[in-house]
């Protein structure tokens, strides 16, 4: 779309495209810079018509925020998060599992299912195509990836030209993760660089890696990190509640709490979804099931923390720590009160994954 052609809203939204991929992606600030100014490009004429809007490496440890970051990317441009395909690399290992990309040739075993890829994008072709683990696939498998970052098509099974110009291509690899675990806290990502390069260097074909626009590395996410991304979970459960007319406030102590049992070095922010689900949200469906029927089902449930465990309206809900469990040190984080109506700006509303 030409920008003159532009809608003032859609202008306005792509100059502060940094600050909406905030509100869900903490801690990563330079692959959110990058993929703005990436997609900026692309919408106002300046990238290759002939190529998707823009292809991006995702370099990291497990945890961290590359899915996340591709999700907010498909919300952003598509107005949806689910506009998106994920194809897990480690199922095409094989050879012959080419075929299940683009689709079986005739005459062979589901030629009229059409291929996953090819398929997604003929039915949406306004979406965010994420290739997952990209490093696992086979060597035939990049020589699709390699059709579609430079001609923006693909011809499946049965011969059909399918259009990859309007998607957006991310792909993720663990590669060099181990450079960047090794990192003190706080230290930049950037020293890791020269060993994570070297390992993609060593996994990717020269051809491949010049095709796309962009190799981002996401750093580890540390404990105050971890503030940030207990908000946006809260504020995500305090949306769900809104419509039973519920609200959930967490003081300090509690946020403080959260942060400190949902961080791994190891596994990032991932564990922190597992512990609000079992901590926070099972206790309220238990809460709930049991007032259904009664009158003045509304209120605001209080998270906060009793005798050093976690505890909804005054009930502990976090079990005795087991036999030679270490907590990590309690991060030096202050938290803010997450209301029901938190506001979509205030610190109960930022971002992040």
């Amino acid at each position: 779309i030409p920008v003159d052609k532009m809608l003032e809203g859609e202008r306005e939204k792509l100059l502060t495209m940094e600050t909406n991929l905030r509100r869900r992606v903490v801690g990563q600030e330079e692959a959110v810079v990058a993929v703005s100014n990436a997609i900026r490009r692309a919408r106002a004429g300046l990238q290759d018509p002939n190529r998707p809007i823009g292809s991006f490496l995702f370099l990291g440890p497990t945890g961290v925020g590359k899915t996340e970051l591709t999700k907010a990317l498909a919300e952003f441009l598509f107005d949806d998060d689910s506009a998106m395909v994920r194809i897990d690399m480690s199922e095409y290992m094989e050879k012959h599992t080419v075929s299940r990309l683009i689709g079986a040739p005739p005459g062979y075993v589901g030629y009229d299912e059409g291929g996953a890829l090819t398929e997604a994008v003929r039915r949406r072709p306004y979406q965010v195509i994420l290739f997952d683990e990209v490093e696992k696939a086979h060597p035939d498998v990049f020589n699709v990836l390699l059709q579609v970052l430079d001609d923006g098509r693909l011809t499946d099974g049965q011969g059909r030209t399918v259009d990859f110009r309007n998607t957006l291509i991310v792909l993720t690899s663990n590669l060099g993760s181990e450079a960047i675990a090794n990192l003190a806290d706080h230290e930049d990502v950037e020293k890791a660089r020269p060993a994570v390069m070297e390992a993609v260097r060593h996994a990717f074909r020269p051809e491949f890696l010049n095709r796309l626009d962009d190799l981002l590395i996401f750093g580890r996410l540390g404990r105050e990190e971890m503030a940030r991304i207990v908000d946006i979970q809260l504020k995500r459960v305090n949306e769900r509640l809104a419509e039973r007319g519920l609200a959930l406030g967490a003081d300090e102590a509690a946020r403080q709490r959260l942060a400190e049992l949902g961080w791994d070095p190891a596994f990032g922010a991932r564990p922190l979804k597992r512990t609000i689900q079992s901590l926070v949200e099972d206790p309220i469906a238990e809460r709930l099931l049991d007032r259904v029927g009664e009158e003045g089902e509304g209120g605001v449930l209080a998270l906060s923390v009793v005798d050093g465990r976690l505890a909804l309206d005054g009930v502990v809900v976090e079990d005795e720590r087991p036999q030679g469990f270490k907590a990590p040190e309690r991060p030096p984080i202050g938290f803010a009160l997450v209301g029901a109506g938190a506001s979509a700006n205030g610190p109960g509303s930022a971002a992040v994954h």
